[in-house]
């Protein structure tokens, strides 16, 4: 309804989504997980209200939940809204209008961001690019800045040129579909080798406001979110080892921090 477009009593465009991941690998073996996580959808125009609005949201300070810049993109601390307008401009993409994050939180001051996605707009507020930093648990990070064209369910794909996981080959293609965030979000992605589907993961999330109320219903029911996703992965990564998954050696990182997709470009489904 209207309050998920407009953000309901307290007017913010942030919001709070309550899901699960899931990862599904279909070859050499077949290997599924899945696991509740919240995340937080941030107006990066936001930060600082958000900040004097809850007691347990922290920008730049220890909270309950709390969020660092120094966490994303170039791991400087410097302004991420500037840091992403200068990939859209390199990029000749259109953009100055909101930039949403979604993403998780620290909790207690703990994270672990495997994967980011940025929502970038045009001034008239249509969806112009979307940005994606993935973190793998080397703590090296990576960008794939595709745009888009037209509105509603967007498919996006991009050649993979980032080592992320020990198991996975690095000649593989990711295919996105993505619900921008509203009532709900869901960010579907499908890898893909030449000969054909490889894996697939999966965040879904329904909207809730954002709340102290929200905020401590849902830490509650995560309490150990952060350190439960690392612990779900290595352990994972342990039980596709003991099935006979192959490790793959890790190649240095691209000497570039961003992929820019261009040529086929992402497109309204």
């Amino acid at each position: 309804g209207a309050s998920a477009r407009t953000g309901g009593m307290t007017g913010l465009a942030s919001g709070l989504y309550l899901g699960a991941v899931t990862h599904a690998r279909l070859k050499p073996r077949h290997h599924r997980m899945r696991y509740r996580v919240f995340m937080l959808l941030l107006d990066l125009d936001e930060l600082g209200r958000l900040d004097g609005l809850l007691r347990l949201f922290g920008h730049r300070r220890f909270a309950l939940t709390s969020f660092h810049e120094a966490d994303h993109l170039d791991g400087s601390g410097s302004c991420l809204k500037a840091q992403v307008e200068a990939h859209l401009e390199a990029a000749a993409i259109a953009h100055g209008g909101p930039i949403k994050m979604l993403c998780m939180p620290r909790i207690l001051g703990a994270v672990f961001n495997p994967l980011t996605v940025y929502f970038c707009h045009r001034l008239d507020g249509a969806l112009s690019a979307i940005l994606y930093e993935v973190t793998n648990t080397f703590g090296e990070r990576h960008i794939y800045l595709i745009p888009v064209e037209g509105r509603g369910p967007i498919t996006q794909t991009c050649d993979k040129t980032f080592y992320v996981s020990p198991f996975m080959d690095m000649d593989l293609t990711y295919a996105f579909r993505i619900r921008a965030p509203g009532e709900a979000v869901s960010i579907v992605i499908d890898v893909h080798d030449a000969e054909g589907h490889v894996m697939g993961a999966a965040f879904s999330g329904i909207r809730r406001e954002l709340t102290d109320r929200s905020l401590l219903r849902a830490w509650l029911s995560h309490p150990l979110m952060t350190l439960g996703v690392m612990a779900a992965i290595h352990w994972e990564a342990l039980k596709i080892w003991r099935k006979g998954g192959r490790l793959r050696t890790r190649p240095a990182p691209p000497a570039t921090s961003v992929t820019f997709v261009h040529g086929v470009r992402a497109r309204a489904a």
